[in-house]
């Protein structure tokens, strides 16, 4: 081989070692970069010429050729974040996120909700999940749009009453407990139930060992009636000379239960409100399941009345005012009538060679031949990792590593650098031989 060969040789590792500086220096300037993933340069020989000579052969080459970049798909440190719809996938996969044309992956999860009520990128993909229905996730993969979403008002079915009535209130004494409650349609009505102090009324209960207190259940004018029809609207509370409710009596008077105390049903009818709802029989919770009168907490001690807490369980309709993400990537709606819901269920995306896919920028990556398809399931499911709510995946840069391998570089920089010069050298002096 002639010494110009050499010179070609000092260049080739001149090109390809220039390229792999770009790789280095793509990851160092990507070292902030959320959910970058590092490269690694790939070189190959350039094989040239096959001398033999007798029995011996002499393969020599020509240098070098940069073949390409090897993505790093390891995993990178995990960092919290304030906002709830930053996520990190710790595992495999991929985000799936959709510009319109079709889908690309990602490990940036930097997500937002934009004024249309969509999650999306920062570079404004949209983001891909199983929309939640009824607590069933669909098998279609499509945006999440959050746009317009609400809790559903749930009417009251029943109501627990903590609340004491002074045992040494004169008879007339009335006392007041507001309860609101949900009609059908999600409206808010302040119920009251009037408590007043009253005479015995029955052998059954005497005044010798007991207290008596006449209710009365009634609504606001406009938003709905008590059916007067129904026993349990009106009556009376007993209590014993323990200050335990004992009985119970119907508005004539007739024992309903004692001892054995049970629950109430109060029976409104809402459709005379506006706007209308339906009538509702709604359950007074009085007792555990053993008959004591515990539930309700209604007490006939000698302290002053009052009402220590009100438990229903109807709520109004709701606005999303917060999101949550689980680990199997369930987006969860915050509403502002305390409720809980989960609304999508997000998508990953793995391939059988992630090493193939094409990097198209914005952290975004696109399959190709080299790929293979995606293979697209939810978050712990199979091989798929996890998705952690309120993190980031930082870069997997390692900058200890990247210093190493500039220096390297550099290094196998300047040699080819000198396999030149002193080629150069040797030509010249080899043309100095004929003078």
């Amino acid at each position: 081989m002639s010494l110009i060969g050499s010179l070609f040789s000092g260049v080739s590792g001149l090109r390809s070692n220039s390229q792999a500086m770009n790789v280095i220096g793509d990851n160092i300037s990507n070292t902030n970069t959320v959910g970058f993933k590092s490269s690694k340069s790939v070189f190959g020989d350039l094989f040239s010429t096959v001398l033999t000579s007798g029995s011996v052969t002499s393969q020599v080459g020509q240098g070098t050729q940069f073949i390409g970049s090897l993505q790093d798909f390891s995993q990178g440190a995990i960092e919290n974040s304030t906002n709830s719809l930053d996520m990190a996938i710790d595992g495999q996969g991929f985000f799936i996120v959709n510009n319109g044309q079709g889908n690309f992956y990602t490990r940036a999860g930097q997500f937002r909700i934009n004024d249309n009520g969509v999650v999306q990128d920062i570079g404004g993909n949209i983001l891909q999940g199983f929309r939640v229905t009824g607590g069933t996730v669909n098998n279609t993969l499509e945006n999440v749009d959050l746009a317009g979403v609400q809790s559903a008002p749930n009417a009251s079915t029943q109501f627990t009453l903590g609340a004491n009535l002074d045992a040494r209130s004169a008879v007339g004494t009335t006392f007041t407990s507001p309860i609101t409650l949900v009609n059908s349609v999600g409206n808010q009505v302040v119920a009251s139930i009037t408590f007043t102090k009253a005479t015995n009324t029955t052998a059954t209960f005497p005044a010798t060992t007991h207290t008596q207190w006449d209710y009365a259940v009634s609504v606001p004018a406009g938003e709905g009636t008590v059916v007067a029809a129904t026993a349990n609207n009106s009556g009376s509370l007993v209590f014993d000379n323990t200050g335990t409710l004992d009985g119970v009596l119907d508005s004539g008077g007739t024992v309903l239960f004692g001892g054995d105390v049970q629950d109430l049903t109060v029976t409104i009818d809402f459709t005379t409100a506006s706007p209308p709802g339906a009538t509702q029989n709604i359950t007074w919770d009085l007792a555990d399941t053993t008959g004591i009168a515990t539930n309700g907490k209604v007490t006939g001690f000698a302290a002053t009345s009052n009402n220590n807490s009100v438990v229903q369980d109807g709520f109004p309709t709701g606005v999303l005012t917060g999101i949550s993400v689980a680990n199997d990537g369930t987006i969860n709606g915050l509403f502002s009538n305390g409720q809980s819901e989960s609304l999508f269920q997000l998508g990953l995306a793995d391939f059988l060679a992630p090493t193939g896919l094409t990097r198209v920028g914005q952290n975004l990556f696109a399959e190709s031949g080299l790929s293979g398809q995606p293979v697209i399931a939810a978050p712990q499911t199979g091989a798929f990792g996890s998705v952690l709510g309120s993190t980031l995946e930082l870069s997997n840069v390692d900058l200890a590593q990247e210093f190493v391998t500039m220096i390297k570089t550099q290094q196998a920089f300047q040699a080819s650098a000198r396999i030149i010069t002193t080629t150069d050298d040797l030509l010249t002096e080899t043309v100095n031989l004929t003078r």
